[in-house]
C-alpha cells in the first residue's frame, strides 16, 4: 500500500504565505559543537514579503495562527506531539509545559544541562532525534508522524542538498504543517524577503499554537523584569572589556570561526549585557558572511580582553579548563593573548536560546564579564509558570 493512503490530513494550511527557494547548500558537517557550525554556501530564495496578519484562536473547534513565511495555518485541534527546528523553539515549548519536542535539528546541540541552574526543573533528551543525520531523511519525518513542525521551511530546503519545494509540500499535505521562522541568527540570503522574529515574538506565537498564552504572559512578566534587573547591572561602556566571539575548532583550537556580535537570538544575552565586540571595529570578517576562518595570530593581532569560545556547551566547566584552556595557555601564540593571561577565556554560551535557556546563559554571562553575584531572575517563578502555577 502507498505510504500516502489512508493518512488524514491533522491540519489545513491557508492564506497567501509562500514558502519559495530550495538552492542546493553543504550541511553541518557534524553533530557535534567541536566542529564546524556550518559549512554551507547559500544560493538565497525569495521568502514571504508580508507581514503576518494577526492570530485569531476560538476556545473549542479549528483556529488559526499566522506567521511568516508560512502564512495561515489553521489547526483543528491542538497539537499533542511535535518536532522542533533547534534549541531555541525547544526551550520555548517547555517553557509552555509541553513534553520535549520528538526530534530537533542536531539533539547534540540542545543544551538541556542548562536547566541545571534551576533547581526543580530538568529535561530529558534521551529520546529526542536529530533530524541532520548526514543529510535529512524525508522517512523520519513520517516515523515520527508529529503534529506539526516548528520549523521554517525555507531552513529546510537551503541547509543543505536534496529538499526542494515539492518534498515540504508533501509533509505539509501527508503529516502536518511547518509552523516556524529562523530566528536563531539574521545572516542567510534566502531570509532576506521576510521578516525576523525576537525571541519573545517567536514564542507568543508558538505560545498561541499550543493555546497556552497564559504562560507566555506569565514570561513576558517575568522577562521584564529581568531586562530591568539586567539594566541595573551593566557597566557604563567605558568600563566594559572587550571580547571577542569565536567557534573554536576541537580541543585544541588553533582555528576559530569568527562570529560579530549581531541581531538573532543567538546573541540576546551578549546584546542585553551590552557586551563590547573586540571583532566588530577590525578587518575580521564575520563567518555569517565569509564562511572563512582565522588564526591564533590573527586572534593575536585583535587581542581582546576577553576569549568567548563557541562549540564548547556540551562540556563542564572544569571540562573546558581541562581541555581548551589547558591548551590555550602552553600554547606559544595562544599563551601571550591577554585574555588566556587573565584568566579570562569563557563559554559563549550556545547558538539556539528559548526563554528559560536565555535567562541561564545571561546570568552566567553577567557573572563571567561583570561579577554579577544577584539573580537576574527568579527561578522558583520559572518553575512555576511551567508547572502551570500562575
Amino acid at each position: 500500500m502507498d505510504r500516502n493512503e489512508g493518512r488524514t490530513r491533522r491540519t489545513v494550511i491557508k492564506g497567501t504565505g509562500a514558502v519559495l527557494g530550495g538552492g542546493l547548500l553543504a550541511g553541518c558537517t557534524s553533530d557535534s559543537d567541536s566542529g564546524s557550525p556550518s559549512t554551507d554556501t547559500t544560493t538565497g530564495s525569495e521568502g514571504d514579503s508580508t507581514t503576518a496578519a494577526e492570530e485569531t484562536t476560538t476556545t473549542d473547534g479549528p483556529y488559526s495562527v499566522s506567521m511568516a513565511p508560512v502564512g495561515e495555518v489553521e489547526f483543528e485541534s491542538v497539537p499533542k506531539t511535535w518536532v522542533a527546528n533547534n534549541g531555541s523553539w525547544a526551550d520555548m515549548g517547555i517553557a509552555l509545559g509541553l513534553e520535549p519536542p520528538k526530534a530537533v535539528w542536531m539533539a547534540s546541540r540542545y543544551h538541556t544541562q542548562y536547566y541545571d541552574a534551576i533547581d526543580g526543573l530538568s529535561v530529558d533528551k534521551s529520546d529526542i532525534k536529530s533530524l541532520y543525520q548526514d543529510g535529512v531523511n524525508k522517512e523520519l519525518f513520517y516515523q515520527l508522524d508529529a503534529d506539526v513542525h516548528v520549523m521554517d521551511p525555507n531552513f529546510l530546503m537551503n541547509r543543505f542538498k536534496g529538499w526542494g519545494q515539492k518534498d515540504v509540500d508533501e509533509i505539509k499535505q501527508n503529516i502536518a504543517p511547518l509552523f516556524g521562522n529562523c530566528i536563531y541568527a539574521q545572516h542567510y540570503p534566502w531570509h532576506e524577503d521576510y521578516r525576523y522574529y525576537t525571541l519573545m515574538e517567536g514564542f507568543e506565537k508558538l505560545s498561541k499554537v499550543f493555546k497556552r498564552h497564559d504562560r507566555y504572559e506569565a514570561f513576558e512578566k517575568l522577562h521584564a523584569d529581568f531586562q530591568s534587573n539586567i539594566s541595573d547591572v551593566v557597566p557604563k561602556k567605558s568600563e566594559r572589556p572587550s571580547a571577542a566571539v569565536v567557534w573554536g575548532v576541537g580541543d585544541q583550537p588553533t582555528k576559530f570561526y569568527p562570529y560579530i556580535i549581531g541581531k538573532g537570538t543567538g546573541f540576546k544575552h551578549l546584546n542585553d549585557l551590552g557586551v563590547s565586540d573586540a571583532l566588530a571595529k577590525t578587518d575580521v570578517k564575520d563567518f555569517h558572511g565569509s564562511r572563512g576562518s582565522i588564526d591564533l595570530e590573527t586572534l593575536l593581532k585583535v587581542d581582546p580582553e576577553v576569549l568567548l569560545l563557541r562549540a564548547y556547551e556540551g562540556k563542564t566547566r572544569t571540562e573546558f579548563e581541562n581541555t581548551v584552556i589547558k591548551f590555550l595557555e602552553n600554547d606559544n601564540t595562544a599563551s601571550k593573548l591577554t585574555a588566556v593571561k587573565n584568566g579570562d577565556v569563557y563559554r559563549a554560551g550556545g547558538l539556539y536560546q528559548g526563554p528559560i535557556t536565555n535567562l541561564v546563559l545571561t546570568q552566567r554571562t553577567a557573572k563571567l564579564l561583570y561579577g554579577v553575584e544577584k539573580p537576574l531572575y527568579d527561578s522558583q517563578r520559572v518553575v512555576d509558570i511551567v508547572n502551570g502555577d500562575f
